[in-house]
């Protein structure tokens, strides 16, 4: 059973930034595909970004491309997500998650999920 703790959710004003991480448990980290998913108040669970194991290969929800960027270090066991200009409307508890296949998009190809950390954006 893989567990991930996310870390460095919080407050910020808008226009700021924040950098999300999440440690993994798994010595096999490397053979997951991993990504972020967010949730707002009264909405569904959505992709954010994605990562391949190696970490050669990224891909973004089309709301976050050219300001958030994925990141994995697997030598340390640990899923980055740097956000940067951010706006009220990425309030949400973001998700970190892993899966097999690259090219995670949806919640049911994930077989691992993190608790969850609060990034909240004040305008």
């Amino acid at each position: 059973q893989v567990q991930l703790v996310e870390s460095g959710g919080g407050l910020v004003q808008a226009g700021g930034s924040l950098r999300l991480s999440c440690a993994a448990s798994e010595r096999a980290f490397n053979f997951y595909a991993m990504a972020w998913f967010r949730q707002a108040p009264g909405k569904e669970r959505e992709f954010v970004a994605g990562i391949s194991g190696s970490g050669g290969k990224t891909y973004y929800a089309d709301s976050v491309k050219g300001r958030f960027t994925i990141s994995r270090d697997n030598a340390k066991n640990t899923l980055y997500l740097q956000m940067n200009s951010l706006k009220p409307e990425d309030t949400a508890v973001y998700y970190c998650a892993a899966g097999r296949l690259y090219g995670l998009r949806r919640s049911s190809e994930i077989e691992h999920w993190g608790q969850g950390t609060q990034v909240t954006v004040s305008s």
